[in-house]
């Protein structure tokens, strides 16, 4: 059974932010000195997801990060209409000055070595989420996943996935109530042809991030894209 997070919820609307591709500056970010932090960013395969996840890493990079970037084997290795996966690892490489990581034998060391404040799945599939909800680490994201978490350090979750509101439900019920593992702000991106589709707000990243270094869930965590719903 799962720890229970006690957090203080934070009362801030996501829907009143800046809908555009930077993260607005507002208290929660100011008062968190970037500068300081390592922060893991971990890729899976939600490719449609890329450009969102590469301006936010790239808002953290400007804040002063300090950022390790992990791909999922999918990740690095398939190409699509979005983009080469070749392509995408050389942002991330030029992004961070660092080479991604791409293997469980790499990723295994970064939980006993403590390498980082705070590590982000970004995009996190259904996949992965199932897997991380049960237990299982069997790919390098999730080996990062778990190495981490046994240091008491928080994780955050950017979902991206169609089945959020089926099969996966109960997997982010079981995540929202464990221990050390926050959420992006999320809601149906497409209700109408994909109504169990749902999608983080991804320019509520670094908000996010600031927060659950206090131990605290941004709130609400649910929210619709559509601002006046």
């Amino acid at each position: 059974m799962s720890d229970l997070n006690k957090q203080e919820p934070i009362d801030q609307n996501p829907a009143n932010h800046n809908s555009s591709n930077s993260n607005p500056v507002n208290q929660n970010i100011i008062n968190c000195d970037f500068s300081s932090l390592n922060i893991g960013i971990a890729v899976t395969g939600s490719y449609c997801t890329y450009d969102k996840i590469f301006i936010e890493m790239k808002n953290l990079a400007e804040l002063g990060a300090n950022i390790y970037t992990i791909f999922s084997e999918h990740a690095s290795s398939t190409d699509s209409r979005f983009g080469n996966a070749s392509d995408f690892m050389s942002r991330a490489t030029e992004m961070t000055g660092k080479e991604p990581i791409t293997t469980i034998p790499k990723a295994e060391p970064m939980g006993p070595k403590g390498l980082l404040d705070i590590l982000v799945i970004a995009p996190c599939t259904g996949n992965t989420l199932s897997k991380l909800a049960n237990g299982i680490s069997d790919t390098t994201v999730l080996m990062a996943a778990k190495g981490h978490l046994r240091n008491n350090k928080p994780l955050v979750i950017s979902l991206s996935t169609n089945d959020a509101l089926g099969m996966n439900l109960k997997n982010i019920g079981i995540l929202l109530n464990t221990k050390n593992i926050y959420f992006v702000p999320f809601g149906q991106d497409n209700y109408q042809a994909k109504p169990n589709s749902m999608i983080a707000h991804t320019e509520l990243l670094a908000d996010t991030i600031a927060l659950a270094l206090t131990g605290k869930q941004i709130q609400p965590v649910i929210v619709s894209p559509h601002p006046n719903s």
